[in-house]
């Protein structure tokens, strides 16, 4: 696949991880419960899980199509990269909250709100940081192991083998950190979180295989457009 660094598709893949990775940060402190028409063990017939889970599912989408089309070494880039970003995120939050504001009553929205919304505790930065750089490294790797295993056949299995394997890993670090060790949550609830936002990704990376089939035959077709297009004299 081109390298060429100039490609709707690219860039619209980094775009999507990085503000997929951003929305989650800012909604990891709210847990959600979705009801099932059945019962689950340990989750029952409520599903658990961190507000953050839907988007940081979409990163592992956009970093999955990166490495398909771009490879190992351009996805492992993109995600380190994403972590550091994680703290020029933390550092614009935290300025804004403690620079010298109007008072409380010609302010539009309550200070304490405003902290309470956008400054997550440290637990779940930690948490959420942690679980960030091992996961998705770990999905890159498993992602090209089972690339070189079937020939760079089987897009879909390296697509939804990459994400079960990392997605588990990284909600378990999440969790057990952010809820068990900093909060004191105990661990047959942490557990019920785990299965909550474990299955959820995992429905994800299912659901999302043909969408990733969909952009790597995009990125195709603009390849060949570029190299049936004349040169720029």
């Amino acid at each position: 696949m081109s390298s060429s660094g100039e490609h709707p598709i690219r860039v619209g893949l980094v775009a999507l991880f990085v503000t997929a990775l951003v929305v989650s940060q800012v909604t990891a402190s709210k847990l959600l419960a979705v009801g099932l028409p059945f019962s689950l063990p340990v989750a029952g017939e409520t599903l658990v899980l961190p507000g953050a889970a839907l988007a940081y599912a979409l990163t592992f989408f956009a970093s999955d199509c990166y490495a398909e089309l771009y490879g190992r070494r351009a996805a492992t880039v993109v995600v380190n990269v994403g972590f550091l970003m994680n703290f020029v995120l933390l550092a614009l939050v935290w300025s804004t909250i403690l620079a010298p504001g109007l008072p409380a009553a010609a302010q539009p929205v309550d200070p304490a709100a405003f902290r309470n919304v956008l400054a997550a505790s440290t637990g779940i930065v930690a948490a959420s940081l942690g679980a960030y750089v091992v996961s998705q490294n770990l999905d890159v790797f498993v992602f090209h192991a089972l690339r070189d295993a079937t020939d760079g056949e089987a897009l879909w299995l390296r697509n939804v083998g990459s994400t079960a394997t990392s997605q588990l890993v990284d909600t378990v670090i999440f969790i057990g950190v952010g809820f068990v060790l900093f909060q004191g949550v105990s661990l047959s609830a942490a557990l019920s979180l785990v299965v909550g936002q474990y299955l959820l990704k995992l429905l994800i990376a299912l659901l999302d295989t043909p969408f990733v089939y969909a952009v790597v035959a995009l990125a195709g077709i603009e390849d060949d457009e570029d190299e049936a297009a004349p040169a720029v004299q």
